[in-house]
Protein backbone atom coordinates (compact mmCIF):
# COMPACT_ATOMS: atom_id res chain seq x y z
CA UNK A 1 0.00 0.00 0.00
CA UNK A 2 1.41 3.83 -0.88
CA UNK A 3 -1.48 6.31 -0.97
CA UNK A 4 -0.65 10.08 -0.35
CA UNK A 5 -3.78 11.36 -2.31
CA UNK A 6 -5.06 13.23 0.88
CA UNK A 7 -4.11 16.07 3.21
CA UNK A 8 -3.96 13.77 6.25
CA UNK A 9 -1.33 11.28 4.62
CA UNK A 10 1.22 9.91 7.15
CA UNK A 11 3.80 12.33 8.02
CA UNK A 12 3.38 13.83 5.55
CA UNK A 13 5.08 11.30 3.08
CA UNK A 14 2.80 8.82 2.44
CA UNK A 15 -0.13 5.45 4.32
CA UNK A 16 1.86 2.04 3.74
CA UNK A 17 0.03 0.19 6.32
CA UNK A 18 -3.70 1.27 6.88
CA UNK A 19 -4.98 5.10 5.53
CA UNK A 20 -5.50 7.75 7.85
CA UNK A 21 -8.97 7.80 6.39
CA UNK A 22 -9.03 4.32 7.33
CA UNK A 23 -8.73 2.84 4.03
CA UNK A 24 -7.28 -0.77 4.48
CA UNK A 25 -4.33 -1.80 2.52
CA UNK A 26 -6.68 -4.68 0.63
CA UNK A 27 -8.96 -2.01 -0.49
CA UNK A 28 -5.78 0.45 -1.23
CA UNK A 29 -4.76 -2.23 -3.76
CA UNK A 30 -7.93 -2.50 -4.79
CA UNK A 31 -8.24 0.75 -5.72
CA UNK A 32 -4.85 1.15 -7.74
CA UNK A 33 -6.17 -1.56 -9.54
CA UNK A 34 -9.23 -0.43 -10.65
CA UNK A 35 -7.53 3.43 -11.31
CA UNK A 36 -5.23 1.33 -14.20
CA UNK A 37 -8.34 -0.31 -14.97
CA UNK A 38 -10.12 2.67 -16.39
CA UNK A 39 -6.46 3.96 -17.99
CA UNK A 40 -6.79 0.62 -19.86
CA UNK A 41 -10.71 1.24 -21.21
CA UNK A 42 -9.51 5.15 -21.62
CA UNK A 43 -7.06 3.40 -24.30
CA UNK A 44 -8.52 0.36 -25.83
CA UNK A 45 -12.29 0.84 -25.53
CA UNK A 46 -14.66 2.22 -27.83
CA UNK A 47 -15.78 5.81 -26.23
CA UNK A 48 -19.00 4.01 -25.14
CA UNK A 49 -21.78 5.86 -22.93
CA UNK A 50 -20.92 2.83 -20.68
CA UNK A 51 -17.35 3.39 -20.58
CA UNK A 52 -17.79 6.82 -19.78
CA UNK A 53 -20.04 6.28 -17.08
CA UNK A 54 -17.53 3.30 -15.81
CA UNK A 55 -14.59 5.61 -16.19
CA UNK A 56 -16.32 8.43 -14.24
CA UNK A 57 -18.17 6.18 -11.57
CA UNK A 58 -14.31 4.19 -10.76
CA UNK A 59 -12.64 7.67 -10.20
CA UNK A 60 -15.37 8.89 -7.95
CA UNK A 61 -15.76 5.73 -5.95
CA UNK A 62 -11.83 5.86 -5.08
CA UNK A 63 -12.02 9.28 -3.51
CA UNK A 64 -10.81 9.93 -0.22
CA UNK A 65 -14.12 9.38 2.39
CA UNK A 66 -16.18 7.78 -0.32
CA UNK A 67 -15.50 3.82 -0.29
CA UNK A 68 -14.08 1.43 2.10
CA UNK A 69 -15.91 -1.82 0.58
CA UNK A 70 -13.46 -4.69 -0.68
CA UNK A 71 -16.16 -6.23 -2.44
CA UNK A 72 -17.32 -3.02 -4.49
CA UNK A 73 -14.40 -2.93 -6.36
CA UNK A 74 -13.86 -6.54 -6.40
CA UNK A 75 -17.39 -6.00 -8.25
CA UNK A 76 -16.54 -2.69 -10.27
CA UNK A 77 -12.95 -4.65 -11.63
CA UNK A 78 -14.83 -7.76 -12.68
CA UNK A 79 -17.29 -5.26 -14.74
CA UNK A 80 -14.51 -3.42 -16.16
CA UNK A 81 -12.43 -6.56 -17.58
CA UNK A 82 -15.65 -7.31 -19.61
CA UNK A 83 -15.63 -4.21 -21.17
CA UNK A 84 -11.92 -4.43 -22.30
CA UNK A 85 -9.83 -7.59 -22.75
CA UNK A 86 -6.72 -7.37 -19.89
CA UNK A 87 -5.85 -10.12 -17.66
CA UNK A 88 -5.29 -9.68 -13.60
CA UNK A 89 -1.95 -10.08 -14.48
CA UNK A 90 -1.39 -6.99 -16.23
CA UNK A 91 -3.57 -4.70 -14.15
CA UNK A 92 -1.94 -5.85 -10.86
CA UNK A 93 1.61 -5.95 -12.16
CA UNK A 94 1.16 -2.36 -13.50
CA UNK A 95 -1.01 -0.59 -10.57
CA UNK A 96 -0.09 1.65 -8.03
CA UNK A 97 1.84 4.81 -7.65
CA UNK A 98 5.42 3.66 -7.37
CA UNK A 99 5.48 2.17 -10.40
CA UNK A 100 6.49 5.41 -11.71
CA UNK A 101 10.08 5.14 -10.61
CA UNK A 102 10.74 9.33 -11.67
CA UNK A 103 10.02 11.44 -8.63
CA UNK A 104 8.66 14.52 -10.97
CA UNK A 105 6.90 12.56 -13.88
CA UNK A 106 5.13 10.65 -10.46
CA UNK A 107 4.02 13.78 -9.08
CA UNK A 108 2.90 15.48 -12.21
CA UNK A 109 0.87 11.73 -13.45
CA UNK A 110 -1.11 11.84 -9.96
CA UNK A 111 -1.50 15.44 -9.78
CA UNK A 112 -3.48 15.01 -12.97
CA UNK A 113 -5.48 11.62 -11.71
CA UNK A 114 -6.47 13.34 -8.74
CA UNK A 115 -7.88 16.22 -10.79
CA UNK A 116 -9.55 14.00 -12.48
CA UNK A 117 -11.51 12.24 -9.52
CA UNK A 118 -12.59 15.72 -8.70
CA UNK A 119 -13.91 16.59 -11.91
CA UNK A 120 -15.43 13.26 -12.11
CA UNK A 121 -17.32 13.50 -8.70
CA UNK A 122 -18.83 16.82 -10.56
CA UNK A 123 -19.79 15.09 -13.95
CA UNK A 124 -21.69 12.21 -11.34
CA UNK A 125 -23.76 14.79 -9.75
CA UNK A 126 -24.65 16.47 -13.38
CA UNK A 127 -24.87 12.74 -14.94
CA UNK A 128 -27.53 12.21 -11.89
CA UNK A 129 -29.78 14.59 -12.95
CA UNK A 130 -29.13 13.90 -17.09
CA UNK A 131 -26.61 16.54 -18.15
CA UNK A 132 -23.58 15.91 -19.37
CA UNK A 133 -20.71 17.13 -22.24
CA UNK A 134 -19.15 14.49 -24.52
CA UNK A 135 -16.54 17.06 -24.41
CA UNK A 136 -15.50 16.49 -20.87
CA UNK A 137 -15.22 12.80 -21.08
CA UNK A 138 -13.09 12.79 -24.23
CA UNK A 139 -10.35 15.11 -21.87
CA UNK A 140 -10.84 12.49 -19.08
CA UNK A 141 -9.90 9.55 -21.30
CA UNK A 142 -6.85 11.50 -23.44
CA UNK A 143 -5.66 12.88 -19.54
CA UNK A 144 -5.53 8.75 -18.28
CA UNK A 145 -4.11 7.75 -21.79
CA UNK A 146 -1.44 10.47 -20.97
CA UNK A 147 -0.13 8.70 -17.81
CA UNK A 148 0.57 5.29 -19.37
CA UNK A 149 2.46 6.88 -21.64
CA UNK A 150 5.72 7.88 -21.72
CA UNK A 151 5.31 11.90 -22.01
CA UNK A 152 7.64 14.77 -20.69
CA UNK A 153 7.54 16.92 -17.36
CA UNK A 154 6.64 19.84 -19.94
CA UNK A 155 3.81 18.16 -21.65
CA UNK A 156 2.33 16.37 -18.59
CA UNK A 157 2.19 20.22 -16.72
CA UNK A 158 0.38 21.19 -19.73
CA UNK A 159 -2.09 18.42 -19.15
CA UNK A 160 -2.39 19.65 -15.73
CA UNK A 161 -3.39 22.72 -16.32
CA UNK A 162 -5.92 21.61 -18.87
CA UNK A 163 -7.30 19.86 -16.24
CA UNK A 164 -8.20 22.84 -14.56
CA UNK A 165 -9.91 24.33 -17.46
CA UNK A 166 -12.25 21.38 -18.19
CA UNK A 167 -12.41 21.69 -14.15
CA UNK A 168 -14.13 24.97 -15.00
CA UNK A 169 -15.91 23.32 -17.42
CA UNK A 170 -17.80 20.66 -15.29
CA UNK A 171 -18.17 22.94 -12.48
CA UNK A 172 -20.19 25.36 -15.32
CA UNK A 173 -22.10 21.83 -16.04
CA UNK A 174 -23.13 20.56 -12.33
CA UNK A 175 -24.10 24.48 -11.83
CA UNK A 176 -26.68 24.50 -14.31
CA UNK A 177 -27.60 20.99 -13.74
CA UNK A 178 -28.19 22.07 -10.53
CA UNK A 179 -29.87 25.34 -10.91
CA UNK A 180 -31.98 24.83 -14.26
CA UNK A 181 -33.63 21.75 -11.63
CA UNK A 182 -33.63 23.36 -8.51
CA UNK A 183 -33.86 26.70 -8.77
CA UNK A 184 -30.92 29.54 -8.00
CA UNK A 185 -29.74 29.17 -4.39
CA UNK A 186 -31.59 32.34 -2.37
CA UNK A 187 -29.94 33.73 0.75
CA UNK A 188 -31.43 31.47 3.29
CA UNK A 189 -31.34 32.29 7.08
CA UNK A 190 -30.97 28.07 7.75
CA UNK A 191 -32.17 26.70 11.26
CA UNK A 192 -29.35 24.75 13.63
CA UNK A 193 -31.61 23.57 15.82
CA UNK A 194 -34.44 20.43 15.63
CA UNK A 195 -37.94 19.72 15.65
CA UNK A 196 -39.80 16.96 17.94
CA UNK A 197 -40.36 14.27 15.34
CA UNK A 198 -38.22 11.43 14.49
CA UNK A 199 -35.97 12.40 11.86
CA UNK A 200 -33.76 11.14 8.37
CA UNK A 201 -30.29 12.98 8.24
CA UNK A 202 -28.77 13.67 4.64
CA UNK A 203 -25.64 13.77 3.81
CA UNK A 204 -22.73 14.51 1.06
CA UNK A 205 -24.17 16.03 -1.77
CA UNK A 206 -26.62 14.63 -4.08
CA UNK A 207 -29.67 16.97 -4.70
CA UNK A 208 -31.22 14.48 -6.24
CA UNK A 209 -31.38 11.73 -3.63
CA UNK A 210 -32.66 14.65 -1.53
CA UNK A 211 -35.02 15.46 -3.88
CA UNK A 212 -36.51 12.06 -3.81
CA UNK A 213 -36.14 11.76 0.02
CA UNK A 214 -38.31 14.95 0.68
CA UNK A 215 -40.81 13.37 -1.70
CA UNK A 216 -41.13 10.25 -0.20
CA UNK A 217 -40.67 11.97 3.32
CA UNK A 218 -43.97 14.01 3.02
CA UNK A 219 -46.79 13.83 5.47
CA UNK A 220 -44.79 10.54 6.96
CA UNK A 221 -44.22 12.24 10.12
CA UNK A 222 -40.90 12.24 9.28
CA UNK A 223 -38.42 15.49 9.29
CA UNK A 224 -35.19 15.79 7.14
CA UNK A 225 -31.90 17.56 8.28
CA UNK A 226 -28.88 18.27 6.04
CA UNK A 227 -25.64 17.81 7.32
CA UNK A 228 -21.95 18.48 6.12
CA UNK A 229 -21.63 19.32 2.39
CA UNK A 230 -25.61 19.02 1.94
CA UNK A 231 -26.31 22.26 3.91
CA UNK A 232 -26.54 24.07 0.48
CA UNK A 233 -29.66 22.29 -0.13
CA UNK A 234 -31.76 24.67 2.14
CA UNK A 235 -30.97 27.46 -0.05
CA UNK A 236 -32.59 26.00 -3.22
CA UNK A 237 -36.29 27.04 -4.08
CA UNK A 238 -37.56 23.92 -4.87
CA UNK A 239 -36.04 22.53 -1.32
CA UNK A 240 -38.06 24.86 0.41
CA UNK A 241 -41.31 24.24 -0.43
CA UNK A 242 -41.35 21.04 2.24
CA UNK A 243 -42.62 21.74 5.84
CA UNK A 244 -40.95 18.68 7.42
CA UNK A 245 -37.42 19.72 6.14
CA UNK A 246 -36.27 21.21 8.89
CA UNK A 247 -32.56 22.71 8.55
CA UNK A 248 -28.94 21.64 9.38
CA UNK A 249 -28.43 19.52 11.92
CA UNK A 250 -24.52 19.60 13.16
CA UNK A 251 -21.32 20.22 11.33
CA UNK A 252 -18.13 19.24 9.13
CA UNK A 253 -17.60 15.25 8.38
CA UNK A 254 -14.83 14.55 10.69
CA UNK A 255 -17.43 15.32 13.54
CA UNK A 256 -19.77 12.85 12.74
CA UNK A 257 -19.25 10.02 14.97
CA UNK A 258 -20.18 12.39 17.56
CA UNK A 259 -22.65 13.90 15.93
CA UNK A 260 -24.87 10.67 14.24
CA UNK A 261 -24.35 9.12 17.76
CA UNK A 262 -26.68 12.07 18.90
CA UNK A 263 -28.95 12.09 15.77
CA UNK A 264 -30.83 8.78 17.05
CA UNK A 265 -32.45 8.44 13.66
CA UNK A 266 -30.47 7.04 10.36
CA UNK A 267 -28.60 8.72 8.24
CA UNK A 268 -28.09 8.71 4.23
CA UNK A 269 -24.76 8.81 2.50
CA UNK A 270 -24.76 10.08 -0.79
CA UNK A 271 -21.72 10.54 -1.48
CA UNK A 272 -17.93 10.85 -0.04
CA UNK A 273 -17.05 12.39 3.29
CA UNK A 274 -18.15 9.06 5.50
CA UNK A 275 -15.98 8.14 8.16
CA UNK A 276 -15.55 4.22 9.41
CA UNK A 277 -18.70 4.71 12.12
CA UNK A 278 -18.92 3.04 15.48
CA UNK A 279 -20.84 0.36 16.30
CA UNK A 280 -23.29 2.26 18.12
CA UNK A 281 -24.82 4.21 15.38
CA UNK A 282 -23.18 1.66 12.58
CA UNK A 283 -26.63 -0.10 12.09
CA UNK A 284 -28.64 3.50 11.27
CA UNK A 285 -25.90 4.49 8.26
CA UNK A 286 -27.39 3.69 4.65
CA UNK A 287 -25.10 4.39 1.73
CA UNK A 288 -25.92 4.40 -1.89
CA UNK A 289 -23.90 5.82 -5.18
CA UNK A 290 -20.42 5.26 -5.44
CA UNK A 291 -20.52 5.16 -1.36
CA UNK A 292 -19.92 1.75 0.67
CA UNK A 293 -18.79 0.69 3.52
CA UNK A 294 -18.77 -3.05 4.39
CA UNK A 295 -21.72 -4.25 6.69
CA UNK A 296 -23.51 -1.05 5.92
CA UNK A 297 -27.10 -1.18 4.19
CA UNK A 298 -26.97 -0.35 0.77
CA UNK A 299 -29.78 1.37 -1.04
CA UNK A 300 -29.48 0.14 -5.07
CA UNK A 301 -29.34 2.44 -7.84
CA UNK A 302 -32.28 3.42 -10.43
CA UNK A 303 -34.19 1.32 -12.22
CA UNK A 304 -36.06 2.13 -15.23
CA UNK A 305 -36.69 6.04 -14.29
CA UNK A 306 -38.18 5.03 -10.91
CA UNK A 307 -37.14 6.70 -7.97
CA UNK A 308 -34.60 5.07 -5.63
CA UNK A 309 -36.26 3.30 -2.68
CA UNK A 310 -35.92 5.02 0.82
CA UNK A 311 -38.76 3.09 2.25
CA UNK A 312 -36.39 1.48 4.52
CA UNK A 313 -35.08 4.50 5.91
CA UNK A 314 -38.89 5.83 6.85
CA UNK A 315 -39.88 2.78 8.78
CA UNK A 316 -36.38 2.84 10.51
CA UNK A 317 -36.72 6.36 11.57
CA UNK A 318 -40.03 5.84 12.49
CA UNK A 319 -38.58 3.45 15.53
CA UNK A 320 -36.33 6.02 16.77
CA UNK A 321 -36.19 8.87 19.44
CA UNK A 322 -36.41 12.63 17.78
CA UNK A 323 -32.84 14.25 17.56
CA UNK A 324 -30.87 15.27 20.33
CA UNK A 325 -30.36 18.75 20.01
CA UNK A 326 -26.73 19.77 19.85
CA UNK A 327 -27.18 23.72 19.02
CA UNK A 328 -29.64 26.34 17.86
CA UNK A 329 -29.60 29.41 16.20
CA UNK A 330 -29.35 30.25 12.04
CA UNK A 331 -26.69 30.21 9.77
CA UNK A 332 -26.63 32.06 6.09
CA UNK A 333 -26.20 30.41 3.11
CA UNK A 334 -27.25 30.88 -0.27
CA UNK A 335 -24.93 33.31 -1.31
CA UNK A 336 -24.22 31.63 -5.18
CA UNK A 337 -23.49 33.87 -7.87
CA UNK A 338 -26.79 34.44 -8.83
CA UNK A 339 -27.32 35.74 -5.37
CA UNK A 340 -24.82 37.73 -4.98
CA UNK A 341 -24.46 39.69 -8.87
CA UNK A 342 -28.01 40.44 -8.34
CA UNK A 343 -27.03 42.90 -5.22
CA UNK A 344 -23.94 43.53 -7.38
CA UNK A 345 -23.97 47.32 -7.05
CA UNK A 346 -24.82 47.16 -3.49
CA UNK A 347 -20.76 45.34 -3.65
CA UNK A 348 -19.69 47.59 -5.60
CA UNK A 349 -20.59 50.91 -3.35
CA UNK A 350 -19.59 49.38 -0.50
CA UNK A 351 -16.24 48.84 -2.11
CA UNK A 352 -16.07 52.48 -3.53
CA UNK A 353 -17.17 53.82 -0.84
CA UNK A 354 -14.31 51.84 1.80
CA UNK A 355 -16.79 49.99 3.15
CA UNK A 356 -15.49 46.55 1.57
CA UNK A 357 -11.73 46.98 1.92
CA UNK A 358 -10.96 43.46 0.90
CA UNK A 359 -12.49 40.09 0.16
CA UNK A 360 -10.54 36.66 1.07
CA UNK A 361 -11.84 33.93 -0.73
CA UNK A 362 -11.67 31.13 2.19
CA UNK A 363 -12.79 27.60 0.11
CA UNK A 364 -12.18 23.94 0.31
CA UNK A 365 -12.24 21.49 2.62
CA UNK A 366 -12.26 21.19 6.53
CA UNK A 367 -10.22 18.28 8.71
CA UNK A 368 -10.49 17.04 11.74
CA UNK A 369 -6.63 18.11 13.18
CA UNK A 370 -6.62 20.71 15.52
CA UNK A 371 -4.28 22.69 13.44
CA UNK A 372 -6.95 23.70 11.70
CA UNK A 373 -8.68 25.58 14.25
CA UNK A 374 -6.10 28.35 12.40
CA UNK A 375 -9.02 28.70 9.73
CA UNK A 376 -11.13 30.11 12.75
CA UNK A 377 -8.73 32.00 14.28
CA UNK A 378 -8.01 33.87 11.08
CA UNK A 379 -11.41 34.38 10.50
CA UNK A 380 -12.24 36.36 13.99
CA UNK A 381 -8.84 38.32 13.39
CA UNK A 382 -10.13 39.85 10.03
CA UNK A 383 -10.89 43.20 9.83
CA UNK A 384 -14.37 44.19 10.33
CA UNK A 385 -13.96 45.80 6.93
CA UNK A 386 -13.34 42.72 5.27
CA UNK A 387 -15.88 40.42 3.44
CA UNK A 388 -15.45 36.02 3.47
CA UNK A 389 -16.05 34.34 0.00
CA UNK A 390 -16.29 30.78 1.32
CA UNK A 391 -17.99 27.52 -0.67
CA UNK A 392 -17.38 23.43 0.84
CA UNK A 393 -16.86 22.34 4.00
CA UNK A 394 -13.92 24.59 5.18
CA UNK A 395 -17.24 27.01 6.04
CA UNK A 396 -17.74 25.41 9.22
CA UNK A 397 -14.80 26.54 10.54
CA UNK A 398 -16.29 29.95 10.60
CA UNK A 399 -19.65 30.22 9.60
CA UNK A 400 -21.15 30.22 13.14
CA UNK A 401 -19.30 33.00 14.45
CA UNK A 402 -20.97 36.09 14.86
CA UNK A 403 -18.78 38.28 12.68
CA UNK A 404 -21.65 40.78 11.43
CA UNK A 405 -22.83 42.48 8.57
CA UNK A 406 -21.42 45.48 6.03
CA UNK A 407 -24.09 47.64 5.00
CA UNK A 408 -26.85 44.69 4.94
CA UNK A 409 -24.37 42.33 3.38
CA UNK A 410 -23.21 39.48 5.90
CA UNK A 411 -19.30 39.39 6.02
CA UNK A 412 -19.46 35.19 4.85
CA UNK A 413 -20.47 35.08 1.80
CA UNK A 414 -21.44 31.45 1.66
CA UNK A 415 -21.79 29.83 -2.24
CA UNK A 416 -22.24 26.39 -1.41
CA UNK A 417 -20.66 22.98 -1.81
CA UNK A 418 -16.81 22.56 -3.52
CA UNK A 419 -18.04 22.74 -6.81
CA UNK A 420 -19.77 25.90 -6.01
CA UNK A 421 -16.23 27.18 -5.98
CA UNK A 422 -17.49 28.18 -9.48
CA UNK A 423 -19.46 30.90 -8.25
CA UNK A 424 -16.70 32.72 -6.25
CA UNK A 425 -14.74 32.61 -9.92
CA UNK A 426 -17.67 34.11 -11.35
CA UNK A 427 -18.15 36.91 -8.91
CA UNK A 428 -14.22 37.50 -9.14
CA UNK A 429 -14.74 37.86 -12.81
CA UNK A 430 -17.80 40.48 -12.77
CA UNK A 431 -16.19 42.08 -10.10
CA UNK A 432 -13.11 43.10 -12.22
CA UNK A 433 -15.43 43.52 -15.15
CA UNK A 434 -17.30 46.25 -13.02
CA UNK A 435 -14.16 47.70 -12.24
CA UNK A 436 -12.76 47.64 -15.62
CA UNK A 437 -9.54 45.73 -14.54
CA UNK A 438 -8.11 43.22 -17.28
CA UNK A 439 -6.81 41.07 -14.50
CA UNK A 440 -8.46 38.99 -11.71
CA UNK A 441 -5.53 39.67 -9.52
CA UNK A 442 -5.85 43.43 -9.62
CA UNK A 443 -9.19 42.68 -7.62
CA UNK A 444 -8.68 43.35 -3.43
CA UNK A 445 -9.07 39.60 -3.11
CA UNK A 446 -6.85 37.23 -1.37
CA UNK A 447 -7.07 33.56 -1.32
CA UNK A 448 -6.73 31.37 1.84
CA UNK A 449 -7.94 27.49 0.82
CA UNK A 450 -7.81 24.53 2.92
CA UNK A 451 -7.42 21.39 1.31
CA UNK A 452 -8.51 17.71 2.15
CA UNK A 453 -8.89 15.66 -0.91
CA UNK A 454 -9.42 15.23 -4.78
CA UNK A 455 -11.82 17.81 -5.22
CA UNK A 456 -9.84 20.20 -3.72
CA UNK A 457 -7.39 20.00 -6.38
CA UNK A 458 -9.68 20.02 -9.17
CA UNK A 459 -10.76 23.33 -7.70
CA UNK A 460 -7.24 24.24 -7.15
CA UNK A 461 -6.04 23.60 -10.49
CA UNK A 462 -9.67 25.53 -12.10
CA UNK A 463 -8.38 28.60 -10.34
CA UNK A 464 -4.82 28.34 -11.92
CA UNK A 465 -6.41 27.60 -15.15
CA UNK A 466 -8.61 31.17 -15.11
CA UNK A 467 -5.28 33.05 -14.18
CA UNK A 468 -6.09 33.54 -10.20
CA UNK A 469 -2.21 33.80 -8.28
CA UNK A 470 -0.99 34.68 -4.98
CA UNK A 471 -3.44 31.77 -3.58
CA UNK A 472 -2.16 30.29 0.41
CA UNK A 473 -3.14 26.94 0.41
CA UNK A 474 -3.05 24.79 3.81
CA UNK A 475 -2.92 23.17 6.17
CA UNK A 476 -0.49 21.20 4.33
CA UNK A 477 1.42 21.08 1.19
CA UNK A 478 -0.18 18.25 -0.94
CA UNK A 479 2.92 15.22 -0.23
CA UNK A 480 2.64 14.60 -4.34
CA UNK A 481 3.47 17.16 -5.24
CA UNK A 482 7.34 16.81 -6.05
CA UNK A 483 9.86 19.78 -5.23
CA UNK A 484 10.37 20.03 -8.71
CA UNK A 485 6.74 20.52 -9.62
CA UNK A 486 6.10 22.45 -6.38
CA UNK A 487 8.94 25.20 -7.55
CA UNK A 488 7.11 25.41 -10.52
CA UNK A 489 3.69 26.31 -9.75
CA UNK A 490 5.61 28.64 -7.09
CA UNK A 491 7.65 30.40 -9.88
CA UNK A 492 4.56 30.55 -12.25
CA UNK A 493 1.23 30.88 -9.72
CA UNK A 494 2.87 32.09 -6.31
CA UNK A 495 1.47 29.52 -4.13
CA UNK A 496 2.37 29.63 -0.88
CA UNK A 497 1.62 27.75 2.17
CA UNK A 498 0.28 28.80 5.59
CA UNK A 499 2.22 29.99 8.75
CA UNK A 500 0.53 31.61 11.59
CA UNK A 501 -2.09 33.93 11.32
CA UNK A 502 -0.97 37.23 12.57
CA UNK A 503 2.07 36.97 9.59
CA UNK A 504 -0.56 35.49 7.24
CA UNK A 505 -2.85 38.31 8.16
CA UNK A 506 0.07 41.18 6.90
CA UNK A 507 0.58 39.33 3.79
CA UNK A 508 -3.37 38.87 2.72
CA UNK A 509 -4.82 41.70 4.45
CA UNK A 510 -2.43 44.94 3.83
Amino acid sequence: MFCYQCEETMNGIGCTKVGMCGKVEEVADLQDNLIYLTKIIAKKGNKSEEENVFIMQSLFATITNANFDANYFKKKIEQGKKIVDVSEDEITNNSGILKEENEDIRSLKELLTYGLKGMCAYLDHAHVLGYKDNELFLFMRKALIATLEDKSADELTTLVLKCGEFGVKSMVLLDKANTETYGNPEPTKVNIGTGQNPGILISGHDLKDMQELLEQTEDTGIDVYTHGEMLPANSYPAFKKYKHFIGNYGSSWWKQKEEFEKFNGPVLMTTNCLVPPKESYKNRIYNTGVVSFDGLKFIPKREDGKQKDFSALIEHAKKCEPPEQIEEGEIMGGFAHNAVLSVADKVVDAVKSGAIKRFLVMAGCDGRHKEREYYTEFAKALPKDTIILTAGCAKYRYNKLQLGEINGIPRVLDAGQCNDSYSLVVIAKKLAEVFELDDINKLPISYNIAWYEQKAVIVLLALLSVGVKNIHLGPKIPAFLSPNVLKVLVDKFNIAGISNVEDDMKMLVP
